[in-house]
């Protein structure tokens, strides 16, 4: 179970493979990070794989995992991309994207077959790869004088703060990002310090 302010996702592309009754299911799982990502994933499989019958997916993202679609790709309503779906999220996943493409080996396999096998071939890529947890950060942005730049570093150490952008000239601007968990900490400090503006950008 991640902590409150983390996902897990995977660390790298990665493969499964599953036969039954001469159908193969070729499964391909990714880390992505917006539906551009996914677009583009796909749109690569179905030009590498464009003499397969199906090419069914689902994919999870936001670090709350707020946002899920799945696809049956052609397949009887709900036997292919829930499957994947359920994988994923067995896993606890985010930030993820399973494509399973099927060559049609000539026998039918029914609705539960077709579940079953989707399923065995999601979790096989699933299994291949890594996965990694990652920080839910917010963003916080700095503008201070030159002079107040110890000071705004001595936070920066104190709290290992992610530096995302940096400027340093007369007036410089520290672009941060946050854990999720230590954000008020951080901004009741910030705020504190003299001579220093604090931008609270995109914050939820």
């Amino acid at each position: 179970m991640p902590a409150p302010d983390t996902y897990r996702t995977l660390t790298r592309p990665c493969e499964g493979l599953y036969k039954e009754k001469g159908s193969k299911f070729i499964a391909r799982a990714y880390p992505v990070r917006s539906e551009e990502d996914i677009k583009q994933r796909l749109e690569e499989l179905r030009k590498e794989y464009f003499d397969a019958r199906h090419h069914c997916y689902a994919w999870i993202l936001g670090p709350r995992a707020e946002r899920y679609r799945a696809n049956d790709g052609g397949e009887p309503n709900h036997s292919a991309g829930d499957p994947i779906l359920g994988q994923i999220r067995s896993l606890e996943l985010t930030n993820t994207l399973v494509v399973v493409i099927r060559y049609f080996g000539g026998t039918k396999l029914g609705v539960s077959g077709l579940i079953q096998a989707y399923k065995t071939a999601a979790a096989e890529a699933l299994a291949a790869s890594e996965v990694v947890e990652e920080l839910i950060t917010a963003p916080l942005t700095l503008h201070f004088g030159y002079e107040q730049t110890n000071e705004v570093m001595r936070l920066v150490s104190e709290y290992e703060l992610q530096v995302v952008a940096q400027e340093f000239t007369d007036r410089c601007r520290l672009q941060l990002a946050i854990r999720q968990s230590r954000y008020a900490e951080v901004l009741e400090k910030a705020t504190d310090l003299r001579g220093v503006q604090v931008m609270e950008e995109g914050r939820e």
